[in-house]
């Protein structure tokens, strides 16, 4: 019998804790990484979908859009240096594209259901929050499937004003997120690799 044996007999319940917990540090870091990044897509959508969204249109909710599309990017810059910083950089950066991503469709898809409410013959059809939610994601993805179409100059500049957005958080914000995420992965592997788990800097 080897000396781990007699230490598995002598202590079976300080074995078997240690058995299992081999792999749970791993397996922690994978459930965060999937449900970290679903809940709040959650709680973005439910907040969109319980929102009264039954106001009038005017110059108050493009000011309103514009604060919003400003608090995207400031959140992304954030996130940006918490990527870069944080003990798992790839949690960390599902999190913060399950945050932005839908918030900033989310913006829009409430201006959309608010202008058709207000003005009904904005679009080609009424929309509801669903119908909105699903137009501005075609949009994002540039689908354009034709059956939900901006008709007045209201919406289509307002469209227009998304698409723009859409190149800029394709273009900058996710690419820093993304460009975050392997910086602070590489962060990560000079320090376990430097002696002494201290961080190796460069001039």
């Amino acid at each position: 019998m080897t000396s781990s044996d007699r230490r598995s007999a002598e202590h079976p319940g300080v074995a078997a804790s240690s058995d299992s917990g081999v792999d749970s540090p791993a397996r922690r870091t994978v459930v965060r990484a999937v449900a970290a990044p679903l809940a709040l897509v959650g709680l973005v959508l439910v907040a969109y979908f319980a929102a009264p969204l039954d106001r009038e249109f005017d110059g108050g909710t493009v000011v309103v859009l514009l604060v919003g599309l400003a608090g995207v990017g400031l959140l992304v810059a954030w996130q940006v240096r918490a990527i870069v910083n944080a003990p798992h950089p790839l949690v960390r950066g599902l999190a913060a594209l399950a945050l932005s991503l839908p918030l900033f469709l989310v913006l829009f898809a409430a201006v959309y259901v608010v202008l058709a409410t207000t003005e009904p013959g904005s679009f080609s059809e009424p929309l509801s929050k669903v119908d909105a939610f699903y137009f501005v994601v075609t949009v994002f993805a540039t689908v354009g499937f034709g059956d939900i179409a901006p008709v007045s100059g209201i919406a289509r500049s307002l469209v227009t004003v998304q698409m723009i957005a859409d190149l800029v958080l394709i273009g900058l914000a996710l690419k820093s997120i993304l460009a975050a995420v392997e910086h602070g992965r590489r962060r990560r592997a000079e320090e376990r690799a430097a002696p002494g788990g201290a961080v190796t800097r460069r001039g």
